[in-house]
C-alpha cells in the first residue's frame, strides 16, 4: 500500500524523484514556486553528480507521497528537460 499523497508544500530538498514507470530519476533540489500564495511553478530536480540541476514544471509533477515525487514524464522526457535557471531577484518578487 502506498503512502498517502500530500501537498507540494511539503517536498523537501533531496526527495526520490521517480519516472511515470517507476524508474528513480534523480533528487529535489529545489521547489520552486511561493508558498504564501499557494503557486507552485515546478521542481528543480538534480539528475546526477555533475551538471546543473532540471526544471520539471507543475503541470508535469503526479503524485506526491511522504520523499516521494511522480513525475508524469518518461525517463527520456526527464533528460529531455531543460537546465533550471533561477530567476532573477526582480522577477522572483514581482506580484
Amino acid at each position: 500500500m502506498s503512502a498517502e499523497p500530500v501537498s507540494w508544500l511539503v517536498i523537501e530538498r533531496g526527495w526520490t524523484v521517480v519516472a511515470a514507470d517507476g524508474t528513480e530519476v534523480g533528487k529535489v533540489d529545489e521547489v520552486v514556486g511561493a508558498p504564501e500564495e499557494d503557486i507552485f511553478n515546478g521542481l528543480a530536480i538534480s539528475t546526477g553528480l555533475l551538471g546543473a540541476p532540471k526544471y520539471v514544471p507543475a503541470e508535469r509533477v503526479g503524485e506526491i507521497d511522504e520523499g516521494r515525487v511522480h513525475l508524469e514524464l518518461s525517463p527520456a522526457e526527464v533528460d529531455g528537460l531543460d537546465e533550471y535557471t533561477r530567476p532573477a531577484e526582480s522577477e522572483e518578487f514581482r506580484a
